[in-house]
């Protein structure tokens, strides 16, 4: 296990990772093991957010699906957040765990197993979703929809964070058929964490739901 310290805006976080995570059917590392691009890019964006007042978090139940090692809703438990839960597959929770315990967020931030495709109505209506690279399976797009609609009300708002890659607007095109929308409201080329010659561009969404129920 490694550790990284990561700074967004004048907040450091502490990130560990887990190479030795497998996914238990394949025996293969499951890649949420890691810290990746589009989970600071996406943190970086909602911290500009914050400073330029385009949105708040302060008082916001946050959700963050496929959060892997959980920077971006850590750092919206460290900027007013009344309410952060992490999910993600089973295998990736005690390393989510971790990482809340080590910036001292455990009365804030709630960690929980959640596989795209159920129902996470029990979580009750949240304000924020974030989505930080989790468009790259358009098999994975209609149970990432159906989970979003069972915590989606009115006045939800969703952010997300995708690497341009081949399947990106494949996965966007099925959840817009399901009934979401994604303005895309920056888009930027930046250095890989663990190559910094290889460059990738990188987009930010805010998402919304039409005809809410």
């Amino acid at each position: 296990m490694g550790m990284i310290e990561v700074v967004i805006g004048d907040t450091c976080l502490a990130i560990y990772e887990r190479g030795d995570t497998q996914d238990p059917v394949t025996g293969r590392a499951i890649t949420g093991s890691w810290l990746w691009e589009s989970a600071v890019y996406l943190s970086e964006w909602i911290s500009e957010a914050l400073v330029a007042d385009r949105d708040t978090i302060s008082g916001s139940t946050v959700l963050e699906l496929g959060a892997g090692t959980g920077l971006p809703g850590l750092y919206t438990a460290t900027k007013g957040a009344s309410r952060v839960i992490l999910t993600d597959v089973g295998s990736l929770v005690p390393n989510l765990c971790t990482n809340v315990e080590a910036n001292g967020l455990e009365d804030l931030v709630q960690v929980m197993g959640l596989n795209w495709g159920e129902d996470a109505s029990m979580l009750g209506p949240v304000d924020v979703v974030l989505l930080s690279d989790l468009f790259y399976d358009p098999e994975e797009a209609l149970p990432l929809a159906k989970t979003l609609r069972s915590v989606w009300a009115e006045g939800t708002r969703g952010y997300a964070a995708s690497e341009v890659r081949d399947g990106v607007e494949e996965c966007l095109k099925i959840l817009r058929q399901e009934g979401f929308k994604f303005e895309n409201v920056v888009q930027t080329t930046r250095p890989l964490i663990r190559d910094s010659a290889q460059m990738a561009v990188f987009a930010v969404y805010v998402v919304s739901r039409m005809n809410v129920q």
